[in-house]
C-alpha cells in the first residue's frame, strides 16, 4: 500500500528551501497550509514518487513537492483522479513538468526528471497529512 513518507512546505516563493513537516493541514482552494508555492486552483499541491527521487539521487523535499509517495507511480494518477491522504481529498489536476529551477539544484537534473517531477493536484476535502497517512485512490 502507498505511503506519505514527506510532507513539506515553502516559506516564500522562490526561497529555495522547503521545509519538512510531521504532518499539515491541506486547506480546500489553497494548498498545504503556510506553502508559498500554491497557485490555485490547478497547482495547490505536487505529489512526487519516492521511487523517482531516488532514480535521480535526490532527498524528499528537494525538489520543492509538497507531498512525497512511496510505493506508488503518481505519473500514472490520470488527471481527475481523487486521492485521499490522512483526512483530506485530492483531485488530481495536471503532470508538473520539470521547470529550470531544477538545474539550480543540479546541472541537468531538469532533464533527469522528465516525466518524473511528479502531478499536481488541488484540495477538495480540507484535512490533516502526515507523515505515514496511507494513500488511497476513490
Amino acid at each position: 500500500m502507498a505511503s506519505v513518507v514527506g510532507v513539506f512546505t515553502s516559506p516564500a516563493r522562490k526561497s529555495g528551501r522547503s521545509d519538512a513537516h510531521e504532518s499539515r493541514r491541506a486547506i480546500a482552494g489553497q494548498g498545504l497550509e503556510g506553502c508559498a508555492h500554491a497557485n490555485p486552483p490547478r497547482r495547490e499541491v505536487l505529489f512526487v514518487s519516492k521511487e523517482h527521487l531516488d532514480s535521480v539521487n535526490v532527498e524528499p523535499g528537494s525538489i520543492r513537492e509538497n507531498i512525497t509517495v512511496d510505493g506508488d507511480d503518481v505519473q500514472q494518477w490520470p488527471i481527475g483522479q481523487r486521492v485521499r491522504a490522512g483526512s483530506a481529498e485530492f483531485e488530481i489536476t495536471m503532470v508538473c513538468d520539470p521547470c529550470h529551477r531544477m538545474d539550480e539544484l543540479r546541472d541537468g537534473l531538469r532533464a533527469e526528471l522528465d516525466g518524473k517531477r511528479g502531478m499536481l493536484a488541488r484540495v477538495v476535502e480540507s484535512g490533516e497529512v502526515a507523515v505515514g497517512d496511507a494513500i488511497e485512490l476513490v
